[in-house]
């Protein structure tokens, strides 16, 4: 059987819609449907039917999932197997990052492995969902937790430090905060349904809820500018505000959690040599970085 079919099945399985696994596959919706119909004609059954949101399984798509996730587990080991066995540094490496990081960290560091290594050519992948590494959705991730996947070996490079930040036009207007405890009395930004800044303020004895901020984002870079134009005060890397010039830094005797970052990727393709020359070169970055 044609093993993109039942790549195809497993992506409108796990979106519930042919526009989203297209997406997540890049192929064309009408590609996709097609593979839908012939893997549905080769078993001879119906796997999906039509609701009012997209597409569900049926019981006998329900049936074939679990057979077809296994399936993509054997042939992910099988491709990592394979890939792990390469000895060329010349390839491709693929690095998943959040979009933060991807908009204001890794740049300039891909820009040097590039220089140093022109024979690895790379792909950025900025994502604040957490890519599967073992099912080969990038080669290494940057994160900003600790990874816990069985078969991911994980490296911790070095903390951030973070601070309260808000743009000069928004303290010329409300007022610059004397305390932490003033902070309650601005506007503040906050995440959405990312609980991180809530599940913070809450360990250090305060009693926030998400109507604590006045405007909300869980996109990172979105959340960032909403900060640097003015729409209240709220919380960054240290090291990215002090280099705004529209910015400035509270000296609020606040104590924020460093951020910590991880290089992880899958233990079956970390001694391949091309991914090895970059991990070393992303952390040798990532430590030099002024953060």
């Amino acid at each position: 059987m044609d093993w993109s079919l039942v790549q195809s099945f497993l992506a409108v399985a796990e979106t519930g819609s042919l526009s989203a696994a297209a997406r997540r596959l890049s192929l064309s919706q009408p590609t996709l449907g097609r593979h839908i119909q012939t893997f549905e004609k080769a078993l001879k059954l119906s796997l999906f039917e039509r609701h009012p949101r997209g597409l569900r399984l049926s019981e006998a798509g329900e049936r074939i999932l679990p057979l077809a996730q296994q399936a993509q587990h054997t042939m992910s080991a099988m491709a990592l197997a394979a890939e792990g066995e390469s000895q060329t540094l010349a390839g491709t490496v693929r690095i998943t990052a959040s979009v933060f990081a991807s908009h204001y960290i890794l740049p300039e560091i891909i820009a040097k492995i590039r220089a140093v290594e022109p024979l690895i050519e790379l792909e950025l992948v900025p994502s604040d969902i957490t890519e599967n590494l073992l099912f080969r959705a990038a080669d290494i991730a940057v994160r900003m937790y600790r990874p816990r996947q069985i078969d991911i070996v994980a490296r911790h490079v070095r903390d951030i430090g973070m601070c309260v930040c808000a743009a000069s036009s928004y303290l010329d207007r409300a007022g610059r905060p004397a305390t932490a405890e003033d902070l309650l009395s601005h506007d503040l930004v906050g995440f959405d349904e990312n609980p991180l800044i809530i599940e913070t303020m809450q360990s250090m004895g305060w009693s926030a809820t998400r109507h604590s901020f006045a405007v909300r984002c869980d996109n990172q870079s979105a959340y960032w500018q909403l900060i640097r134009t003015g729409c209240g005060i709220g919380f960054s890397q240290r090291s990215i505000a002090e280099s705004d010039p529209l910015v400035e830094v509270l000296p609020l005797d606040l104590p924020i959690p460093p951020l910590p970052v991880w290089l992880a990727a899958p233990q079956a393709m970390r001694q391949t040599p091309r991914i090895r020359r970059v991990w070393d070169l992303l952390a040798e970055g990532l430590l030099s970085a002024p953060f």
